[in-house]
């Protein structure tokens, strides 16, 4: 038995334990947030084979490193949902759990027999969570949705990208990620709901479109005041000028002003002060009107120095700016370490990133591994078939 199954709970959600259904990202990283709080996450996998993002490179040691992110300090078992036996094993573990966090197509819990309804008769009390594309009563509901579909649909990509490049997906699955942020904080209220308010049995449908929209609010505002859809602007703020990257000696810095104090401190960094007076530049939509004439005005100046010139000059004035780092340089950071963004493992190997949140100056987290596939079937499994064949010994006997 390794570490992570054998240390002591702690953190706000120490005590609370989840059945994790989920697979790939969203689920997964929603269950992650939770286990880094103390709760006790126990993994159903499909036999042999587990999670798919078991399978997603990179690997170290033939290990997937996506995985080990997503799913630290969580326990694993193998759990066939087709198979009768296996079912009732799960109903008695979700009948000591508290949550249940499933991310399958809508429609396919119910054919298995693991819906809301079918659990909440096993557990009356029981958090059920289900994450998908566009949610459990949409019209869409039965069609696939990956991240980058989610972001295409919700108008995020509409408005990620330049004129010159398209509309583009973020970086990152950020869909995925931030519905299984938003599952964390609603299934983080409903326990609080339940404990507060005695409420029993709660479903919460998370749609990872929804979540998407949702976030927009410069775009939304701008839609709702002018009665058009935003368009692409690259880097640059839809509304507020300066606030873009702008070419320095050594490559691109990033500056950002959305207040008239900030604009005359910028503008006396650059020797320039009588720029903050000219009438095209006044406030936020004067300068965001003329600001291909502002860009031309600030880049004579970048141009003359390095990023690093530009970030200090401009910070040591209290003007927002930065370089632009890559992950290494950012995860290497002085900040990233004081912050304690990376954790590391008590048996070493990859580091990790937890959640990022301090409660009281402390940073929850866990410091142990993924879970290796069905690493607690003996601990899980055997718990729940005992209890299993003595509820049928009992019947018989009656």
């Amino acid at each position: 038995m390794n570490a992570a199954m054998t240390q002591k709970p702690h953190g706000p959600l120490a005590g609370i334990k989840v059945i994790d259904l989920s697979r790939v990202l969203a689920g997964p990283y929603c269950t992650g947030m939770m286990a880094d709080l103390g709760a006790e996450v126990i993994k159903i996998e499909v036999p042999d084979h587990g999670d798919d993002s078991r399978h997603l490179g990179p690997f170290i040691d033939g290990e997937s490193v996506y995985y080990g992110l997503i799913n630290r300090g969580k326990r694993s078992i193998e759990l066939d949902l087709k198979d009768d036996g296996d079912r009732q094993i799960l109903f008695q573990l979700i009948k000591g759990s508290d949550v249940v966090v499933e991310n399958f197509r809508p429609g396919v819990t119910k054919r298995l027999g693991i819906d809301f309804d079918s659990v909440k008769q096993i557990n009356p009390n029981i958090i059920y969570a289900s994450i998908s594309g566009f949610g459990q009563n949409s019209p869409l509901a039965s069609y696939p949705a990956y991240d980058i579909v989610a972001q295409a649909m919700s108008g995020l990509m509409s408005v990620t990208g330049s004129p010159e490049s398209g509309p583009t997906r973020s970086g990152e699955s950020i869909g995925d990620v931030c519905a299984g942020v938003f599952a964390s904080w609603a299934i983080s209220s409903a326990l609080f709901a339940r404990e507060r308010h005695g409420e029993g049995a709660q479903y919460l449908d998370v749609a990872m479109v929804d979540v998407l929209l949702s976030m927009q609010l410069t775009g939304l505002s701008n839609l709702f005041a002018n009665g058009k859809a935003p368009s692409l602007v690259g880097n640059r703020h839809p509304v507020s000028t300066p606030f873009d990257t702008y070419q320095a000696k050594d490559g691109l810095v990033v500056i950002a002003i959305a207040s008239e104090k900030l604009f005359q401190r910028f503008c006396e960094c650059m020797g320039k002060p009588e720029l903050s007076q000219d009438p095209r530049y006044l406030n936020d939509p004067t300068r965001t009107v003329n600001q291909a004439a502002l860009r031309e005005e600030i880049e004579r100046w970048t141009g003359t120095k390095s990023v690093e010139e530009v970030c200090d000059l401009l910070l040591n004035a209290g003007v927002p700016a930065s370089p632009i780092h890559n992950l290494q340089q950012a995860t290497q950071s002085e900040h990233a370490e004081v912050r304690q963004v990376l954790t590391h493992l008590n048996d070493g190997g990859t580091p990790l990133i937890s959640q990022p949140v301090f409660f009281n100056g402390v940073k929850p987290k866990v410091t142990q591994r993924a879970p290796v596939l069905g690493e607690g079937n003996e601990r899980y499994k055997s718990t729940a078939t005992v209890t299993t064949t003595t509820i049928k010994s009992a019947e018989t006997m009656q």
